[in-house]
């Protein structure tokens, strides 16, 4: 179904649809996803909190500002969120011995096995373009990399 249809109505030009395109079809895909991470007691900013510290496990203690350049909403309070995940015992958080002002943040094996358990989520997530091939997915990747590189 073209995005007119979906949305009974036109647009003033391609570029007009395609960033109305772009953005309705990113919520439409992100739903889903979002639904599950409020079954598991989260945010979107807090699982993405908890995948840079996952990944980033092996750095050891990683700092509020490395997690903020990391972050997919780089407008996002990273202090609230780890604060929020504290609170909930998914990450440690102590006083930098080096810079007081600074604090480092780990993830606990309970904030891993939430992750853990949320596994099926993810590689639900990663089903939502099987719709096109691995070299339209490439070519889908080249070009919101242009866009993004437009912006910057």
């Amino acid at each position: 179904m073209t995005l007119e249809d979906e949305l009974k109505g036109r647009f003033r030009n391609e570029y007009h649809k395609g960033l109305i395109n772009l953005t309705y079809t990113t919520r439409q895909l992100s739903y889903e996803f979002f639904q599950s991470l409020r079954k598991h007691g989260l945010a979107e900013q807090q699982y993405n909190v908890l995948r840079i510290l996952r990944g980033f496990r092996n750095r050891g203690p990683l700092t509020i500002g490395f997690i903020k350049e990391r972050m997919l909403d780089k407008d996002s309070d990273v202090s609230r969120i780890v604060d929020r995940l504290y609170e909930k015992e998914y990450l440690t958080r102590k006083e930098n011995p080096e810079d007081r002002r600074q604090k480092l943040v780990e993830i606990t094996e309970l904030g891993s096995s939430l992750l853990n358990s949320m596994f099926e989520c993810e590689k639900k997530a990663d089903t939502l373009l099987n719709n096109l091939t691995a070299e339209e997915v490439k070519e889908l990747n080249r070009l919101l990399d242009k866009i993004r590189n437009k912006t910057k």
